[in-house]
């Protein structure tokens, strides 16, 4: 018996010991935005690193300083940088993952009490089971069943565990930054498994992500809000020409009305157009999903093309403006849109910036209006993209075949990861996603779960990952 072979029997031999190490990690309410719950979050990242120790591993705790949460100055949670092995000889693969998780009450709707790991036959339900608790704890089992069956481990594993990405990521870059020529020196290739299969059944590598870009649109009139009754139809109101302007921005077929928007947008290739065949996705499914069909297009992989690689504009709120229940016949005198703009190769943010600004500015000039118009950019993160023939990919697929019987889907995704950006810029490295859990795992929703496969299965493909880098030429 091989040692990959011999890996994946024992990992099969203590499921129920894996199921049990994420209870533990589930029943720590390590919710980063709760001031409430920050020790908790240090908690978690302590337990995380007392058993990297534990198991052989080298660790620095690093505290990236300090924060305030709503008028509270707090401690930032650590974050736990590792090492387990440091032979020359071998590859050394650095792995992401973060140990804190989205609020959860039960009166949010949830089934269960969201920080007991509930088990059903085919389900683990509990926040953080799928994000990202149980990838984060897959890498830490793989070494230990590794250790457990006497297999040597075949690369050096460097990793980093945070405890802010659900609250940004504060304090992270500059730290990658810091320790890009220290820490993290020597390594060779990344992998994050932080996201997510696009369907429920069949396995996949992820090797784009779509930047976004944040505005504030602020228009301001009197120096108070107003009674209509006295004067609607006297003034200009901010909210009439707010409203004017956010409609202005995107249309019905979710096409972005902003000129030169999509001039710096990548052509689809005749390469790229052969991936989206035989994905596992449908707008059956979506509709479902979604409790109504309210779907764009017509085609799946046009649906797919504006998830993943096309530009896109969503509108988000107003603030300023009354909502409470009930009615208001108020004028409001100052109000603020917000929208985002998600990004694709090759836009640049600045340009971006500069395209919607003006266009508003034009659009705004003629309303005519006597109210004064401001665009503030509060976020601009870059957009990722790697090619699935680069050798970790390879190594990624190969895992993949090993452990499913089946070639991964080759996917990008609508949303950001913005660290991914940060580790390939910094230490110049290709990055690799790949996930554990599946598309209705429900990750930041009510009863989220990962199913039993998922993990067990996960656990094995991130092994065999290791294994699968170990052997392929990376210089390729």
């Amino acid at each position: 018996m091989g040692s990959v072979e011999k890996y994946f029997e024992l990992v099969d031999q203590n499921q129920q010991q894996f199921i049990e190490t994420l209870r533990e990690a589930v029943a720590i309410p390590s919710v980063s935005s709760d001031a409430s719950r920050r020790g908790d979050v240090v908690r978690m990242g302590e337990w995380l690193q007392a058993r990297w120790e534990a198991a052989g591993a080298v660790c620095k705790r690093v505290e990236p300083g300090k924060q305030d949460l709503h008028g509270v100055e707090l401690d930032l949670p650590p974050v736990i940088l590792g090492q387990y092995g440091n032979d020359p000889a071998k590859k050394t693969v650095l792995v992401y993952g973060h140990y804190d998780v989205q609020p959860a009450l039960l009166e949010d709707g949830w089934d269960t009490d969201p920080f007991t790991l509930v088990e059903t036959d085919d389900r683990l339900i509990g926040r953080g089971s799928t994000d990202d608790k149980g990838p984060v704890l897959g890498w830490l089992l793989c070494v230990e069943t590794h250790k457990q069956a006497g297999i040597e481990m075949p690369v050096n594993l460097k990793f980093c565990w945070e405890g802010m990405e659900e609250s940004g990521s504060e304090g992270l870059d500059a730290i990658i930054e810091a320790e890009a020529d220290k820490w993290f020196k020597g390594t060779d290739v990344v992998c994050i498994s932080d996201n997510y299969w696009l369907g429920t059944k069949k396995p996949c590598l992820t090797h784009g992500l779509r930047g976004v870009s944040y505005f504030h649109l602020q228009v301001e009139g009197p120096g108070a809000d107003l009674h209509s009754g006295v004067f609607g139809g006297t003034v200009h109101e901010p909210m009439v020409d707010l409203v004017h302007l956010l409609a202005k921005l995107v249309d019905n077929s979710g096409r972005i009305q902003v000129p030169g928007i999509y001039d710096q947008v990548m052509p689809v290739s005749d390469a790229e157009e052969r991936t989206y065949e035989g994905l596992e996705f449908s707008h059956n499914a979506l509709a479902s999903d979604l409790k109504r069909d309210i779907i764009i297009h017509a085609e799946e992989r046009d649906t797919l093309k504006h998830r993943w690689r096309f530009p896109t504009l969503s509108i988000h709120g107003v603030e300023g403006a009354f909502y409470a229940p009930g009615d208001k016949t108020v004028i409001p005198a100052r109000v603020r849109g917000k929208f985002s703009l998600r990004t694709v190769p090759n836009m640049e943010p600045e340009k971006v910036a500069q395209l919607v600004k003006r266009y508003l500015q034009d659009e705004f000039a003629k309303l005519g209006s006597k109210n004064k118009m401001t665009v503030i950019e509060t976020h601009a993160g870059r957009w990722w993209y790697s090619s699935p023939n680069h050798p970790n990919f390879v190594a990624g697929s190969r895992a993949t075949e090993k452990v499913y019987g089946v070639k991964p889907d080759l996917t990008r995704e609508g949303g950001s990861i913005p660290v991914t950006l940060t580790f390939e810029e910094n230490l110049g490295v290709n990055v690799l996603l790949l996930p554990m859990g599946a598309a209705d795992d429900g990750a930041h929703s009510i009863n989220e779960k990962i199913d039993k496969r998922n993990y067990i299965q996960g656990i094995k493909l991130l092994g065999a990952y290791l294994h699968e880098v170990a052997a392929t030429d990376m210089t390729a």
